[in-house]
């Protein structure tokens, strides 16, 4: 039997080529996260110590202040210090050679003086030893065309940038100073002026030669006092290793969640073509039964026959894997994303991936070799050699429209629930309801979008949509694959479309000037706004500025930009807020019995409150509509300290913008930590990072949607060898070849349009569902946005792919001669 099965497998090997192929695709995205993740994982652990090569014990903070400069001197005197040096990152800006700021984000870095605590690999020049000097990466030197010796002008957010020379470059890549951008390091002093820290993250100590490491614990535990905490070397490398791993696992923990999707189309895909290889068998299978097989080794010879074909398809998965992997490292440093480590095989990655493989093929085709040994003897000297079209049952109907109902009543209540849990659950109950209900809602829907067909080819039509019904359990089951890949991807589709439309609203209620110029990663310099304000171009200088006090939220206000960005006014005039005169949202008014004339106290200091206006934002740390609005000069006598991210600019009157862009740019180039942008800029800005996750989550799902049209390539090639005689009888009776041609096409895009079709609604239904929630959450204005192109491009490609994969089983059904095929059994 083990023979005869091995024998079989052989000769009908280009029939099972497409579904061996899925299981090569599911177990290649399998081992290639898993290669991609390793790689990660083994440069995470090689990383972790690099600047912390010379480092015996380390001086934290135990809250959230900083150490202070003078417990750097005093962790110096301690007996059997080598050398002691406080560290901090932060960000900063660089001034390039063009006078415009260098892009990226840069990072700043103390670095030691002291020789016994230097770990950085130095490329040219030397390390900083003193005030005024400065080190870049090699690359931001080279790009920028600094020289040794150069003057580089460098701010932070304590103020404008000033010149440093430049003594030296140093290598970064890959260690946790790598973040994409320019890496800068100055010595301690430096570091903290420019970036306005009043103390250091760490103090990093070297022990002297022969010291006892326990003990100097100790002495030094004891003059950093009860709010500093001391490691060890060993402590300070475990945490290390443990932070940049758990990023790292957290990554994986995503990538496994596309990995587990595309796992479960090449699930459907395998399943669909044992049942239709083994309904092609019956007649072998019967006649097997009538010379003495038993169920059992009929049934076994199944799973040994998918055995075989998961164990050689796994390994070929394994091989593409290492190409994937090499594809992912790419596709992120296409995205800026940094990755470190090489690409690593293990055993246990190639053990996982043919056991999971051939697991999966083998479970695949458990139902379908069961259902195989129900073939009665009989069946032998009939002309069953097809199994009959079975529909779907009434309590598999019925327990699919329970779940159905259930899956998207879930969808419609998140938003009033406020559950996140319920979008999932919602999507998740819906597609199973599809996939249940699908042998009646696929094959409907298959005849409702051939009806064009029919009309217009006639008799061809008709033949192409009854062969695509005729078995509405196939057809189902090849449609599902589709949904669930599309699903996804239209569901990011529309969901990115929709978050990007309400973020760009957002913008136009929030800013209601030309210019925009916004920190990178940081609040705008202190003496930054006042600059720009003194400038005769420009009239309007707002900097958006907020702080919390007793539960309410006090923001700044400009005269002429609150009406442009208020939804409406209850009361008096929001215009006239200015000295003494505040704006107040209605709940809060509401919640205190406050009307326009009611006297307000912020701060110890009286107010009057000009307006109760209806923009009832959700306050940042205080309850929805807990706002005031305080004219900027108020603000700023109040909160003096307090800085924003955000500066809205307007011309002067009189005043072309180009003009006025000139004054900005003037100002800025002493400021490389912010950026000036018009607001398409901006709001370009906020949602760049959502056109890279689109991207991404795309790339990933991209797989999926391939292996579910590879499961209608062959579902539409088995048939076509299920149906050799009654295509031989159709050719026989005058149908062409060119129409034969056709009929296959329009079966292969009537299955890939109704899979797409149904993933792009359950994707629509998702993210119409999140968005109703984000827009109750958040109290924004989120809405589902169609993106109409490329959701049409979803279906065009899904028609094209479709068509494609009609190519070859209309080959093999013309490739034989008519007579042969009549006589084929």
């Amino acid at each position: 039997m083990i023979r005869l099965t091995l024998r079989s497998l052989r000769a009908e090997a280009l029939r099972m080529l497409l579904s061996a192929l899925a299981v090569v695709l599911g177990v290649a995205f399998v081992a290639g996260t898993m290669i991609f993740v390793d790689g990660m994982r083994a440069g995470a652990y090689q990383r972790a110590g690099t600047f912390d090569r010379h480092t015996d014990l380390g001086v934290y903070s135990a809250s959230r202040e900083v150490l202070p400069p003078s417990l750097v001197e005093r962790v110096r005197t301690v007996d059997g210090v080598a050398a002691a040096a406080g560290e901090l990152t932060n960000t900063a800006g660089i001034v390039g050679a063009d006078g415009r700021p260098v892009l990226g984000f840069t990072m700043l870095v103390a670095i030691p003086t002291e020789d016994a605590l230097r770990s950085y690999d130095v490329v040219a020049g030397r390390l900083p030893d003193r005030a005024g000097e400065v080190v870049l990466d090699a690359p931001t030197a080279a790009e920028q065309g600094f020289g040794l010796g150069a003057a580089v002008r460098i701010g932070a957010t304590g103020g404008a940038a000033r010149p440093f020379t430049l003594v030296g470059t140093v290598d970064v890549a890959g260690t946790a100073r790598d973040v994409g951008g320019p890496f800068v390091g100055l010595v301690g002093p430096d570091a903290l002026a420019l970036s306005g820290e009043r103390g250091y993250g760490r103090i990093m100590v070297a022990a002297r030669p022969g010291a006892d490491v326990a003990a100097l614990t100790e002495r030094v535990r004891a003059v950093a006092g009860a709010d500093a905490t001391v490691k060890s070397r060993q402590q300070i490398l475990d945490e290390a290793v443990e932070d940049a791993v758990r990023n790292v696992d957290q990554f994986r923990m995503l990538l496994l969640i596309f990995v587990g999707v595309a796992i479960v189309v090449a699930g459907f895909v395998i399943a669909n073509t044992f049942a239709i290889v083994l309904a092609q068998r019956t007649r072998r299978t019967a006649l097997l039964r009538l010379i003495g097989a038993t169920r059992g080794q009929v049934f076994r010879s199944a799973l040994l026959e998918s055995a075989v074909l998961g164990l050689v398809a796994s390994a070929l998965g394994v091989l593409l894997g290492v190409t994937l992997a090499g594809g992912m490292r790419l596709l992120l440093s296409r995205l800026d994303v940094p990755v470190t480590g090489d690409l690593t095989v293990t055993s246990s990655t190639v053990l996982t991936g043919l056991l999971l493989g051939t697991g999966l093929t083998v479970c695949a085709a458990l139902l379908p070799a069961w259902r195989g040994t129900r073939v009665a003897p009989v069946a032998a000297l009939t002309d069953a050699a097809v199994q009959p079209s079975l529909g779907a049952g009434r309590v598999r109907l019925s327990i699919g429209a329970v779940v159905l109902a259930v899956g998207v009543a879930a969808l419609g209540g998140a938003a009033s629930a406020g559950q996140l849990l319920l979008v999932a659950v919602g999507g998740v109950f819906t597609f199973f309801g599809i996939v249940l209900f699908g042998p009646v809602l696929v094959p409907a829907l298959a005849r409702l979008f051939g009806w064009p067909v029919r009309r217009l080819l006639g008799a061809t039509g008709e033949l192409a949509v009854a062969n695509t019904v005729r078995n509405p359990r196939r057809v189902a089951a090849t449609a599902t694959a589709l949904v669930i890949g599309i699903g996804l991807v239209s569901a990011f589709m529309v969901g990115a479309r929709s978050t990007k439309d309400g973020i760009e609203r957002s913008v136009d209620a929030q800013i209601g000037t030309d210019f925009v110029v916004s920190g990178i990663g940081q609040d705008l310099p202190a003496a930054l706004v006042g600059e720009l304000a003194s400038r005769p171009e420009l009239g309007v200088v707002h900097e958006q500025r907020s702080t919390v006090v007793d539960g309410v939220e006090i923001r700044a206000a400009h005269p002429a930009l609150v009406g442009r960005t208020l939804s409406g006014v209850l009361a008096g005039d929001a215009e006239r807020v200015g000295p003494g005169q505040v704006l107040v949202h209605r709940e809060l008014a509401r919640a205190r019995g406050w009307q326009v004339g009611s006297p307000v106290t912020v701060r110890g200091k009286p107010f009057r409150v000009a307006a109760v206006v209806t923009d009832d934002t959700s306050g940042r740390g205080a309850p929805t509509g807990h706002v005031i609005d305080l004219s900027d000069q108020d603000f700023a006598t109040l909160f003096p300290a307090q800085r924003g991210y955000l500066a809205e600019i307007d011309p002067a009157v009189g005043v072309n913008p180009e003009r006025a862009r000139d004054a900005i740019v003037t100002v800025l180039g002493r400021y490389p930590t912010v950026n000036l942008m018009d607001q398409g800029a901006y709001k370009k800005m906020l949602t760049g990072t959502v056109d890279m996750l689109l991207a991404f989550v795309t790339a990933l799902l991209g797989l999926a949607v391939v292996i579910a049209l590879v499961g209608v390539a062959n579902t539409l090639s088995l048939s076509v060898v299920e149906r050799t005689r009654e295509n031989a009888v159709l050719r026989a009776v005058g149908l062409t070849r060119g129409r034969m041609r056709a009929v296959l096409a329009v079966e292969a895009v009537l299955m890939a349009l109704v899979g797409a079709v149904l993933g792009i609604g359950l994707g629509t239904g998702v993210s119409a569902s999140t968005m109703a929630l984000l827009d109750r959450l958040l109290g924004g204005d989120f809405h589902v946005v169609l993106p109409l192109g490329q959701l049409g491009l979803i279906l065009g490609v899904a028609v094209l792919a479709a068509l494609l994969a009609s190519v070859l089983p209309a080959r093999r059904a013309l490739s034989r001669p008519v007579v042969e095929a009549l006589a084929d059994q």
